[in-house]
């Protein structure tokens, strides 16, 4: 039976140290997830088709970061009265976002009175189109930018019957979720495992090497904390962590004795 219980301990200190390894990117609380989706006022066209190629982050100003795309072509009439698609996104280091810059390729078109025009584009924004943002992004916290074309505005009509694609879009960003950030003091009781609930949903991770631990992308509300240390030391449960949106809730440095 002795035996029996000692291969129990093994494997459960093998559990948790593959599970410390693999979840340390998870602890990190310098990068932020964002999404980005774009949605369009109605306008008097039949379709207004964009191709989106990329979407490009400043960062602090200097720090250029493509998200990943869903490059393709979009019928921004497809996406009025409050419909939107997601077209980009990624994880980016926190800071200030001074600038979002959207990449167009060359398929873009629009219809009018079931006549198909190629929209062409200014030479200023071939390169792509800037959007000043200026936004702060917290680290561990979720964001959703959204693109809002106004197709109305957006498109021009020359004097030789041509259309050209002259883009306005508003920028909407908003922080989605919150996270939950808290240490171990004593080191003896690390790796530790980590289990946060709010009663419906359970999220799990490891500390860190140097007792931290965060756990991002959560709902508002209030959730109970569970730290499981490695032994001999027992579990201790924090109740009524409250948790809001665009916030990091730090727990107090925990030591156990």
């Amino acid at each position: 039976m002795k035996s029996i219980k000692l291969i129990k301990i093994f494997f459960l200190a093998a559990a948790v140290s593959t599970l410390w390894m693999g979840c340390n990117k998870d602890n990190q609380t310098d990068t932020t997830r964002v999404k980005v989706r774009m949605t369009d006022a109605p306008g008097n066209f039949q379709q207004v088709n964009v191709e989106i190629t990329g979407v490009e982050f400043k960062i602090n100003d200097g720090t250029t970061v493509n998200l990943i795309v869903s490059a393709g072509i979009y019928n921004l009439l497809d996406l009025t009265n409050g419909t939107d698609t997601l077209i980009a996104n990624g994880e980016v280091p926190s800071g200030s976002l001074s600038q979002v810059r959207l990449i167009l390729g060359t398929h873009n078109t629009v219809m009018v009175d079931n006549v198909v025009y190629d929209l062409s584009t200014p030479s200023a924004q071939q390169s792509g189109l800037k959007l000043n943002v200026n936004s702060i992004l917290t680290a561990g916290v979720d964001y959703n930018l959204l693109l809002d074309f106004d197709a109305n505005q957006s498109i021009i009509k020359m004097g030789n019957g041509d259309y050209q694609l002259k883009p306005v879009i508003r920028a909407i960003y908003e922080a989605t979720t919150g996270s939950i950030h808290g240490s171990i003091v004593t080191t003896l009781a690390l790796p530790a495992v980590v289990s946060i609930t709010n009663g419906t949903t359970i999220y799990t991770t490891v500390t860190d090497a140097n007792g931290n631990f965060t756990t991002r992308g959560l709902a508002e509300g209030t959730y109970t904390v569970t730290i499981i240390p490695a032994l001999p030391f027992e579990q201790i449960t924090i109740p009524n962590v409250s948790v809001t949106i665009a916030k990091v809730t730090e727990l107090t440095a925990v030591v156990f004795v």
